[in-house]
């Protein structure tokens, strides 16, 4: 749903649990709407929602929900580094190499 509608769609929702609150509570009050609703005549052995209203039979539920928390992890590897000395044993033609002294170029 998108996040513009969400808060009209709540609106809605609670206009149309009041109404039909309020509407429970007037037939509630007035007994030929009561008797409307049953199509004429209200049985013996009613227990419909006007009369669970009128009682205080309505019974809210506490939801137990878990809170799920999004648990973030860092992981950090070490990775251990080992140098070693390397000699090279290159033998490179005359005149290809370093100088033997610095005084001699």
């Amino acid at each position: 749903m998108n996040r513009s509608w969400r808060p009209r769609w709540h609106a809605v929702v609670a206009g149309f649990s009041l109404a039909l609150w309020l509407f429970m509570a007037a037939a509630e009050a007035c007994p030929t709407l009561h008797a409307w609703l049953h199509g004429g005549a209200v049985p013996d052995q009613d227990d419909c929602a006007v009369v669970a209203v009128a009682h205080g039979k309505v019974e809210t539920i506490v939801a137990d929900i878990p809170v799920v928390v999004p648990v973030t992890t860092l992981e950090i590897i070490f990775l251990p580094e080992f140098s070693a000395p390397h000699t090279a044993s290159v033998i490179l033609p005359d005149g290809r190499g370093p100088p033997v002294f610095c005084t001699v170029s």
